[in-house]
């Protein structure tokens, strides 16, 4: 028998009878007859794959002259594995689970994030109830106990946990899933409008700090160049609160973002390398920008110095800078309620409106183009603009 005529004999195919599959065996090694062997498993591609293999191995076992009249060798063989009835699967409470799934993922978690969980973990911890059967008893008792807001993140993490859980044997069912979004949203998802200021309201707010007066010892104009820098560069405030020297080259011609400096719950602040989304991004200055750093550069700087200490010589406190220095200054100034993050809301808006690509400003604020449409891109700004 010739190469062609043995690939001819032997070739076995895989078909779907009635969403099961099975092989159908060559006429040529049946008596001219249709042949198959049922596999007892459903059309689905993993397991189409399985049955490839299984079809590869009887086209071998042809080619070979060893075929298996009887089929036996290619049909399904059922394993019993044994139990050993000493060690059934540990069904976890939520405490032990949370502890588990909290240790395995901790190396991963960026600070700020972990201050959330400790403050998530007392109120699970609280539940008089911790069994996973009482799941509707521990949405009730969440609920008690904190916000809608809170409670939300508290079943949301706790579904992630199970699932987890069930992965490694830990949990065999997820009560949890989907039950976080049965509660309203969080107010940040139903108010989270752009507010962004006018260029007027911009000038306005960096002359304030410029020429701000000590009053009873207090002064704010030393924040001056740290609100002119988010105003010009769009960037969290966190990430210039923790920019040094060294992520600024000598010139002050481009700026490093690589890290930031953030607040947990206890006051204290702690480094974190990359970005929000865990990215590092280079920023050219221009012009302007580069003359403001110029200008409060030291002479000789250390390069792990910070570029925008606090009066103090500390780093800035985000909290307190918000609550005071910025709360006295500009709230009262444009007669609405904002935030230091409303000079990355205003640097968005302003370049889009510039005619710079919604794709190339989400890479200088390391963000998704979408997210930048939905969050930041104050329409106010836009509202302002003349065709051409």
């Amino acid at each position: 028998m010739n190469t062609t005529q043995k690939a001819a004999k032997g070739s076995v195919s895989v078909e779907s009878f009635q969403g099961r599959l099975r092989l159908r065996l060559p006429r040529q090694i049946c008596g001219n007859t249709n042949r198959y062997i049922t596999l007892g498993l459903a059309d689905t591609p993993e397991n189409v794959n399985i049955a490839e293999q299984k079809a590869s191995l009887v086209e071998l076992d042809i080619e070979a002259d060893c075929f298996d009249e009887t089929l036996a060798k290619y049909k399904p063989q059922r394993h019993l594995s044994i139990v050993n009835p000493e060690e059934p699967q540990k069904v976890l409470t939520i405490s032990e689970l949370w502890d588990r799934y909290i240790e395995y993922k901790r190396q991963s978690l960026k600070p700020r994030t972990l201050d959330k969980l400790a403050i998530l973990e007392k109120h699970i911890k609280r539940c008089p109830d911790q069994s996973l059967d009482e799941a509707i008893r521990i949405r009730l008792s969440v609920l008690q106990q904190t916000t809608n807001s809170q409670a939300k993140d508290v079943l949301m993490y706790l579904s992630a946990a199970c699932k987890w859980g069930i992965k490694r044997g830990l949990v065999t069912f997820n009560p949890f899933d989907g039950m976080y979004n049965e509660l309203p949203k969080h107010q940040w998802q139903d108010n989270s409008q752009p507010n962004a200021f006018s260029e007027e309201e911009k000038q306005k707010i960096i002359h304030a700090f410029r020429n701000h007066k000590p009053s009873k010892g207090i002064g704010y104009s030393h924040y001056a160049p740290f609100v002119e820098f988010l105003f010009l560069t769009g960037c969290r405030p966190s990430e210039a609160i923790g920019l040094q020297w060294k992520h600024i080259m000598p010139d002050c011609s481009r700026i490093f973002f690589e890290g930031s400096l953030v607040q947990v719950g206890n006051g204290e602040r702690v480094r974190v390398n990359g970005s929000k989304n865990n990215k590092k991004r280079v920023f050219n200055c221009h012009e302007q920008l580069q003359k403001i750093l110029l200008a409060i550069k030291p002479e000789n700087p250390d390069i792990d110095s910070l570029v925008f200490p606090s009066p103090e010589g500390l780093s800035i406190h985000y909290r307190n800078f918000s609550r005071r220095a910025w709360d006295k200054i500009v709230d009262g100034l444009v007669g609405r309620k904002t935030t230091p993050y409303s000079c990355r809301d205003t640097f968005i808006s302003e370049q889009i409106a510039k005619g710079v690509p919604t794709a190339v400003v989400a890479k200088w604020c390391d963000n998704s183009v979408e997210m930048i449409e939905q969050k930041y891109l104050d329409s106010h700004v836009l509202e302002q603009l003349k065709p051409l």
